[in-house]
């Protein structure tokens, strides 16, 4: 036992860069784990100017300086995002408000459906069944909405963070990107000498990151758009609301249109029953998730299509699990990560390095 385990030791980290990138990239799951929550600006900040890179870069090269396009740029996706905020938000809420109050109306109106099963259908649901499985329902609802009234009460408290993040994360991002080389170059000298396999694996996860990120917000404002179009168009209740949500749903491969479709069948029923309204807004719904899922994903992440769909779910749970919501986020790119390090770690994946010539006599 223990001699194969020595064996596969010496297999994968007889290479002092192997042993490295280990240690590297152990070091900085402690870092995130530990101390996530506090460097959570900093997170934020770096995953919008990688957003904002691509086009920062694109400009200083055409000949304006790093700074004035980094200051332009920025000044850009503030006024962009406050405005799209501005219309947004109050519908949102007003939808959301809405919604929330209309949840116990709702459930009577499933309720009374579900009460009918026994009588429909006396062969396979019972009606003790049916009345301990709402039992069930009841309870868990009373649940949720102690839970929601306390998540409003938090939220309050959560403002002064709010505005910390309105100042820390557009400051932080100017100097990133302003000074991006800089930062690389003190970066990498924090690095151990032995880095050959750090940087081949850091190298490939720079450019899938950023194209990960630039595809992800991409897909959302296309897929929230097409969805907030097609079910205002429809006259479906709350369809703004759900149109985001079915937006902010890709962020959770497979799983969000999972759980998305929930509310959205939900709401279309308890507003139209089994009419023709309900078929026509369903199979829309399932067109976008058809166009999103077979080509708006093949054309931003082709990453992605390398990947098994199960290998995608699992790398959800998993680093969801460790580092919430920026693990759900960041799941495909550290599927990849997971890939580029086992092909750094075989041996005939690694680039060869040539033998030192022997001096002539």
């Amino acid at each position: 036992m223990f001699s194969m385990i020595e064996q596969w030791y010496q297999r994968k980290f007889s290479d002092p860069d192997a042993l490295m990138l280990l240690i590297f990239i152990l070091s900085i799951s402690v870092v995130l784990i530990v101390w996530g929550g506090f460097l959570m600006p900093v997170l934020v900040a770096v995953v919008l100017a990688y957003l904002l890179d691509g086009i920062v870069t694109k400009i200083s090269n055409k000949g304006a300086s790093r700074t004035l396009s980094t200051a332009v740029i920025l000044f850009l996706f503030i006024g962009f995002t406050f405005i799209l905020t501005l219309s947004l938000l109050p519908t949102i809420s007003q939808q959301s408000i809405n919604f929330i109050e209309e949840i116990p109306v709702i459930w009577q109106q499933i309720q009374s459906w579900i009460v009918t099963l026994p009588e429909s259908y006396p062969e396979l649901v019972q009606a003790e069944q049916i009345e301990s499985i709402m039992g069930d329902i009841n309870l868990k609802l009373v649940g949720a909405t102690e839970d929601i009234i306390s998540i409003s009460f938090a939220s309050l408290v959560n403002i002064g963070a709010l505005l910390i993040y309105l100042i820390l994360v557009p400051l932080m991002m100017f100097f990133m990107l302003k000074d991006k080389d800089a930062l690389m170059s003190n970066i990498a000298n924090l690095l151990p000498k032995e880095r050959r396999l750090i940087r081949q694996v850091a190298n490939e996860m720079n450019v899938q990151i950023a194209n990960y990120i630039r595809g992800k917000v991409i897909e959302i404002i296309i897929v929230g758009t097409i969805s907030c179009v097609a079910f205002v168009l429809m006259d479906l209740r709350y369809g703004i609301l759900l149109g985001v949500l079915v937006g902010l749903s890709v962020l959770i491969p497979y799983i969000g249109a999972a759980v998305i479709t929930i509310p959205v069948a939900l709401v279309a029923f308890i507003q139209w029953g089994w009419s023709a309204e309900f078929g026509y807004l369903m199979l829309v719904y399932a067109i976008i998730q058809a166009l999103d899922g077979n080509l708006l994903v093949p054309l931003l992440f082709s990453e992605a299509v390398s990947l098994h769909p199960l290998y995608i779910i699992i790398a959800v749970l998993f680093f969801g699990g460790i580092w919430g919501f920026w693990g759900v986020f960041f799941a495909i790119p550290l599927a990849t990560l997971v890939k580029a390090l086992i092909h750094a770690w075989t041996p005939e994946w690694r680039p060869k390095t040539e033998p030192p010539k022997s001096a002539e006599a």
